[in-house]
């Protein structure tokens, strides 16, 4: 069975309407309205009995940056890796809630989370290159995918989206491990827009990169906002202010002896900083805590 025929539903005519609503850039579900492409709402989220996230509903809206702020181990992360299923490789995690991708439950049984990443990639806060050449790093989602189209075309065209490609166009059969590590982020950006998905998830992608290295990721965020949803984790609330369009405040609740992240605010970014409706979001903006 090909992999894209593993996202399953119940029977063979909700199987096909999966598969569009998935496949499809314009579907009932996306051209509602609110264009919110993904529904993520939180109840409870375990690792073993550890409650690590409660109680927040985060809509990420087609075509529009979304950040995910908030001080340390206040579940920006957890949360964020919950829209492609990553939380699924923790041993004892369990999720109760939904997240709905284009009107469709990834947390359904009969649903492959490979499948799922294959349309809701994902960046990490270190680079991981491959220990391959920098052409198959790029290549390597394509061929597991089995794209049968022109791969060195492909692969050219996510570097120039990556803003890449002048960089490395004579060094494609080098190491990826040999690049900056500005450059490494900037290839990991390549390999997950290669198979275009229609979101793309970053977890701190400028974190311990220089100024210089930053200022080039954000700008490609706000270039790959144009073809992709993106959503982010920053610990930087100017980064916020200047990429994102919308915002997610999380904090955390300690009053059970534990450390529970759960959603204080969320909405447009100009109107969250600017005017915040929670004291919690007010202190965190005024740099009480962090």
């Amino acid at each position: 069975m090909r992999r894209d025929q593993v996202l399953q539903a119940a029977d063979g005519s909700e199987l096909s309407t999966l598969r569009r609503s998935l496949r499809e850039p314009r579907t009932l579900f996306s051209t509602l309205l609110s264009e919110v492409i993904i529904d993520c709402k939180i109840n409870h989220l375990y690792y073993g009995k550890f409650l690590a996230v409660r109680d927040s509903d985060i809509p990420i809206y087609k075509g529009k940056i979304t950040a995910f702020i908030g001080p340390s181990g206040c579940g920006k992360s957890t949360a964020l890796r919950c829209l492609n299923r990553m939380n699924d490789l923790v041993r004892g995690f369990r999720f109760e809630g939904h997240v709905h991708f284009r009107g469709r439950d990834i947390y359904h049984p009969k649903v492959d989370p490979v499948v799922v990443r294959r349309y809701i990639g994902m960046v990490f806060q270190q680079p991981n290159p491959f220990a391959m050449s920098v052409f198959n790093n790029v290549a390597f989602g394509l061929r597991l995918n089995r794209y049968k189209g022109d791969i060195a075309d492909r692969v050219e065209q996510a570097l120039r989206g990556a803003a890449l490609w002048d960089e490395v166009k004579d060094k494609l059969k080098q190491s990826g491990l040999s690049l900056s590590g500005g450059q490494q982020q900037r290839l990991c950006i390549a390999r997950a827009i290669a198979t275009e998905p229609a979101v793309l998830l970053m977890d701190e992608p400028c974190s311990a990169r220089d100024p210089i290295a930053t200022r080039r990721i954000e700008e490609l965020m706000r270039e790959l906002k144009k073809h992709y949803t993106v959503a982010v984790v920053t610990h930087n609330l100017q980064q916020a202010m200047r990429i994102a369009d919308k915002t997610a405040f999380m904090y955390v609740d300690t009053s059970g002896g534990g450390r529970t992240g759960y959603l204080v605010e969320y909405g447009d970014t100009k109107e969250l900083f600017e005017g915040p409706k929670e004291e919690y979001t007010k202190q965190y903006i005024r740099g009480e805590f962090s």
